[in-house]
């Protein structure tokens, strides 16, 4: 669930975005949107289908915790936690179409008291990850769990009704990012179990995927742009690489050093300022 803070790059995508999209009282213009979006159908489509593809292992995933929650199979879920999020965390674009349903299923405490609710509102993931790793246990969470499964489910079958746009995907990429420099960067996002990294990869994996979408767009207007990119997102996924845990996850957040998340953090500001130019696709 995303902060107000927001990575450099956003006030040249926004910038990017309203040169690229605005109408005026010409017929140029106008004719200039329709044609350049005709010619991003290809990709729109790939990115739904993208979205849908991790909806759906997200349902599955959640199966699997649910299950596991409700049977008290306590390390079993702490397992199955961070692997079934990942899911969520690429496709978030998408998700968070729903407003309601993006935080019934990924809210974290604060959030909820930001919002002036009180913990009785609480719900979804980060509620059953306090149950797991503070308290140790998954009683009492029978009903969070199955709360948990209608959410996801619903989420994924509106997931259908999304009208997926060029913009969507371009600010989309950016807000992926948004997300691992003011929440997952900090450690913020998963503070009971630590999962972080799992997180960060994810939303480096999604806003990848549309930069992937978008490059053969991008070479024609940008090579340069494609090049700075190609080399900013391979740095970073070098950098996390160095933090995986052998067994196809990730260490926990509480190991990495002052130096390792510096050097994190800098990598993703490295790669905000020019992944919000892909605005040029619009143009």
């Amino acid at each position: 669930m995303k902060k107000m803070m927001q990575v450099t790059g956003v006030l040249l995508l926004t910038s990017g975005l309203l040169v690229g999209c605005g109408t005026t009282a010409t017929e140029k213009p106008i004719k200039k949107e329709v044609s350049q979006a005709s010619t991003l159908d290809t990709e729109v489509a790939a990115y739904k289908a993208f979205a849908i593809d991790q909806l759906d292992q997200f349902v599955i995933a959640t199966e699997a915790f649910v299950e596991a929650v409700k049977a008290g199979e306590v390390e079993k879920a702490k397992e199955l936690y961070a692997p079934a999020r990942m899911y969520f965390e690429r496709s978030e674009p998408i998700a968070e179409s729903f407003g309601d349903l993006d935080p019934r299923i990924d809210a974290r405490l604060a959030d909820i008291k930001e919002e002036g609710q009180g913990e009785e509102e609480w719900s979804g993931y980060h509620k059953i990850e306090y149950g797991l790793w503070v308290e140790g246990k998954t009683e009492g969470y029978e009903e969070v769990a199955d709360q948990l499964m209608k959410d996801v489910k619903e989420l994924r079958a509106k997931v259908e009704t999304v009208t997926v746009t060029p913009d969507l995907m371009i600010v989309g990429a950016v807000d992926l990012l948004n997300e691992v420099s003011t929440s997952k960067i900090t450690g913020e996002e998963e503070i009971y179990s630590h999962t972080d990294l799992y997180d960060f990869k994810a939303n480096v994996e999604g806003a990848e995927e549309i930069f992937k979408l978008f490059k053969a767009n991008l070479q024609e207007k940008d090579a340069a742009l494609v090049t700075t990119l190609e080399e900013s997102f391979a740095s970073l996924n070098d950098l996390l690489a160095k933090h995986e845990d052998g067994k196809g996850g990730y260490v926990s957040y509480e190991v990495l050093t002052k130096e390792d998340t510096k050097a994190l953090s800098e990598a993703v500001d490295h790669l905000g300022e020019p992944l919000s130019q892909m605005a040029i696709v619009v143009e």
